[in-house]
């Protein structure tokens, strides 16, 4: 719920989930980095979406995005845009898995918006 605290991080589950993985953790280079922050942009332009704010790190990927499909899709359509990318130019095999099954979506609503000032979308590096 928006305003609401996060959950605090409990390492035993931490543990317990990377225990169930059947590969090492992704790491996304300055490259894979640029690579996926252009197909968000591209995919959201591409959408009609507008994106206020979208950062790329080597782990995760924050973006802030205003749209009319459900976060679930707009989430699964991100992640699968990128892969799509990433497999096109050749930066990861096509079996690598890269993404959390899920994610972390949160609502924001126009009033926390307004203001903001114009939209950067900082390349990682």
């Amino acid at each position: 719920m928006h305003g609401s605290r996060l959950v605090a991080s409990d390492l035993k589950r931490v543990f317990a989930e990377r225990a169930q993985m059947d590969q090492s953790p992704s790491s996304l280079d300055s490259m894979r980095r640029e690579a996926v922050l252009a197909s968000l942009l591209d995919h959201c332009s591409h959408r009609n979406s507008t994106v206020f704010a979208a950062h790329v790190g080597s782990s995760h990927v924050h973006i802030v995005v205003e749209s009319e499909a459900r976060l679930e899709r707009i989430m699964n359509d991100l992640k699968s845009y990128a892969s799509l990318c990433l497999n096109r130019i050749g930066l990861y095999p096509p079996a690598r898995k890269r993404w959390a099954r899920h994610g972390s979506t949160r609502w924001l609503f126009a009033e926390s918006m307004s203001g903001s000032g114009p939209v950067r979308a900082r390349r990682a590096g």
